[in-house]
């Protein structure tokens, strides 16, 4: 077959769409220079219809807009409720290092814990040698405990749902109503106490739950409990 022949044959060969897509992308300015395909180009659109490059070009425009503005506003909405959650925890932080009794890191942790973090009730017991309630706030030794003992064994927080027993220990009297809750170990070189936060809401405390902020509240509580714990005996409450 003559050179010409050949020349022939390669010019009728049907381009396939891959070759013309890899043209394109090796030439972006292709639609530069020939500015007249956008507006004959048809584009099938999900109307049914057929519209021109262009439109189509729009539309798409339109709608990454339209996506990039709902991700601008989950963006905002998401810092907003972080600077929300840091002010809660500011306080919460601030309050219990001014607590100088026992009474008062127990009314600390139920201020926060219930009304800006939405807790339903709080058991704070700390180990001491002597025996002390006041509320909900007690002081006991720690063989005393021995019906929540494996939930300090990991020394982290655990979540979801007590025995009714464990609830009943932590919660007394509100116990019945307790449909979830996080135990805190509260750490200070040995295991030093705990603290139960109770919700009356089963899907609020779930055993998949990460445990970052209840461990950062431990970290917390553990120092201010220490110091109070080294306090003469009337000076802890």
């Amino acid at each position: 077959m003559s050179s010409v022949e050949n020349q022939s044959t390669a010019g009728t060969e049907k381009l396939t769409r891959e070759q013309v897509a890899a043209y394109l992308q090796q030439d972006p300015d292709f639609f530069i220079e020939y500015e007249y395909l956008l507006e004959v180009l048809a584009v099938p659109h999900e109307s049914g219809s057929a519209i021109s490059f262009v439109e189509r070009q729009s539309s798409m425009l339109r709608e990454k807009n339209k996506k990039l503005s709902l991700h601008l506003s989950d963006f905002c909405d998401a810092a907003r409720h972080n600077d929300m959650q840091f002010e809660k925890t500011k306080r919460m932080v601030l309050a219990l290092l001014d607590a100088q009794t026992l009474d008062d890191l127990g009314d600390a942790l139920e201020e926060s814990l219930c009304s800006d973090f939405y807790g339903d009730a709080t058991s704070l017991i700390l180990f001491a040698e002597s025996e002390l309630s006041v509320n909900n706030r007690r002081m006991m030794p720690r063989e005393m405990v021995g019906i929540v003992e494996p939930l300090l064994l990991s020394n982290i927080p655990s979540c979801g749902n007590l025995s009714a027993a464990e609830n009943h220990f932590l919660f007394g009297e509100r116990s019945a109503m307790i449909q979830s809750a996080a135990v805190i170990p509260l750490i200070q070189g040995e295991t030093i106490g705990l603290l139960g936060i109770g919700s009356f809401d089963e899907d609020y405390f779930q055993s998949s739950q990460g445990t970052m902020f209840l461990s950062y509240v431990g970290e917390v509580l553990s120092r201010v409990a220490s110091r109070i714990l080294q306090q003469p005996f009337e000076k802890k409450v």
